[in-house]
């Protein structure tokens, strides 16, 4: 019975998307739009979340914060868009039209032969830029496993045919392991709030929030060079930018650098939201858990 509730769920997903797949990008920022005055719930606490980092100085902006978030879901129904074209094979003109600053530092890096851990958010159009950076080299990312084995193994299938092998976060630290001692790359996402054991809190846009630690502890662990990866909307399209590599911290306390390592990797992170405020995914509830 679940199997075919299952099956009923992905056909109304593909009727759903398909038509998506031949609308314009624009028919995404309606539709954002159009999410952003029904979602109540998720509005407020996006704005709420912006409203309190311009308070605190963390970011300075010239609009208002509803306008921002406005912007935000607008940018979310356009990737939206933009990520349903390129799973039915009508989106090769959205990943060509990345432009890619940085492919030298993953040359290099791939040179050294210690593997890659690209580290980024939930910034621009992050799905895109996993299937854009394919074009420099074959990567792996971290996704948890949709319920619907049919929707699964269908986005599964499309993240495979650009270049992308997907690791399930349950049980991913040892695939991870496997990936960079073969010296290929693997991308985290690491601005999602995490439990007590998982993470520390530190400092994000000037208030606590528990954030992961599991990518400075890879880095030291398998000696792989950490390479911050963003994507952000231009005039033209997408800019993915690729920086330097990052040096681990020399703390003698092992605890020590690890968190040390960790502020760092999420001040890449601060970074890319003080620059593009509207296009970082403020609905989610990113500082629960610690008391303001």
């Amino acid at each position: 019975m679940k199997r075919l509730a299952w099956f009923l769920e992905a056909c109304l997903y593909v009727a759903l998307s398909v038509p998506l797949a031949v609308f314009p990008l624009k028919f995404g920022e309606f539709l954002g739009i159009l999410l952003f005055y029904l979602w109540r719930s998720r509005r407020n606490i996006a704005i709420e979340n912006l409203r309190k980092s311009i308070s605190s100085h963390a970011i300075s902006v010239s609009e208002t914060p509803e306008k921002i978030i406005r912007d935000n879901f607008r940018n979310l129904g356009r990737s939206f868009v933009e990520i349903v074209k390129i799973y039915y094979g009508a989106g090769r003109k959205i990943i060509e039209s990345v432009e890619i600053e940085g492919a030298e530092n993953v040359y290099k890096a791939k040179s050294e032969g210690r593997g890659i851990l690209f580290i980024t958010a939930h910034c621009g159009n992050w799905e895109l830029m996993v299937a854009a950076s394919a074009k420099l080299l074959p990567s792996s990312g971290i996704a948890r496993k949709i319920k619907n084995p049919y929707i699964n193994k269908f986005i599964e299938r499309v993240r495979q045919r650009y270049g992308t092998r997907v690791i399930y976060k349950k049980g991913a630290l040892k695939a991870v392991m496997k990936v960079l001692k073969n010296n290929e790359s693997v991308g985290i996402l690491m601005d999602q709030a995490v439990l007590s054991d998982e993470g520390y809190v530190i400092d994000f846009l000037e208030r606590g929030a528990w954030t992961t630690k599991m990518p400075a502890l890879i880095a030291r662990k398998t000696g792989a060079t950490v390479l911050p990866a963003f994507i952000h909307r231009t005039q033209k399209g997408h800019k993915l930018k690729i920086y330097p590599a990052v040096e681990l911290s020399d703390a003698g306390d092992k605890e020590t650098a690890v968190i040390e390592d960790t502020k760092k990797f999420s001040g890449f992170i601060e970074e890319y939201i003080k620059e593009h405020p509207s296009e970082w995914l403020w609905m989610h509830r990113r500082w629960k858990r610690v008391k303001s």
